[in-house]
């Protein structure tokens, strides 16, 4: 275990310093449901062939104990036409845990339909795509790598972006014999006051806010609510 312990803590530092340097916004948050810390780092950037995203989860207690990472890529060559609402979602997610050791590498392909208002002040999404699970079998040992995802996001701006709300929610079908249930549900939506907006703090990009993960079958079979307290600084 021990040996395992550094082998994640050398591997999450490599990660968090790679991604660093291209960080959008680093978070850090005070979990309540399990008594411990996350640390978030996102990005998220469009070009002219569509947009990129990702963020690294790192857990901690006294010591590391989780790193869980999702990069997706949104292909859209075709933003000056009528279907420019319409993308080629394409996703991986993975990561490694003390308890559960690694988290199943999942790879992920499908559409994607988005939305903004005028002054893209709005925005939301949803994806529908084949999820793949490779290494996925159940109690009776056959092959269940094959499977599907459903997933929205969303980033709403209020009061001149002093209120911001985003978050995601995903719903997927996962064999996991242990909760005799092959559909979990996790929504993550965070609510955000952006302190840039109070006079003389222009250049302070400090957000306080709190996240709440809203889960069925997820940690655990059955529901659960799990609040924090949490911190963002956005570049």
């Amino acid at each position: 275990m021990k040996q395992y312990q550094i082998r994640l803590s050398l591997i999450s530092v490599a990660i968090l310093i790679s991604v660093s340097a291209f960080a959008q916004n680093i978070q850090i948050h005070r979990d309540f449901g399990r008594n411990t810390f996350t640390s978030t780092v996102e990005m998220f950037k469009a070009d002219g062939g569509g947009s990129t995203f990702f963020f690294v989860d790192m857990d901690y207690d006294s010591k590391m104990t989780g790193a869980y990472f999702e990069i997706a890529r949104e292909l859209c060559f075709w933003n000056e036409s009528k279907i420019d609402w319409l993308s080629v979602h394409v996703e991986y997610n993975g990561g490694l845990d003390i308890v559960n050791s690694s988290y199943n590498n999942c790879w992920l392909g499908g559409l994607t339909y988005s939305g903004h208002s005028k002054d893209w002040s709005k925005t939301w999404s949803v994806s529908a795509m084949y999820k793949a699970i490779p290494g996925t079998f159940d109690a009776s040992g056959n092959c269940q790598m094959h499977n599907f995802q459903i997933t929205g996001v969303w980033n709403l701006d209020f009061f001149n972006h002093w209120i911001s709300f985003n978050g995601f929610f995903d719903f997927w079908r996962e064999v996991r014999s242990w909760q005799g249930t092959e559909f979990i549900f996790l929504a993550e939506p965070q609510l955000w006051a952006n302190l840039r907006n109070i006079n003389g703090w222009e250049k302070i990009d400090l957000s306080v806010g709190t996240e709440v993960e809203i889960s069925s079958n997820f940690v655990g079979r059955g529901f659960y609510v799990l609040p924090t307290l949490a911190l963002k600084w956005t570049f």
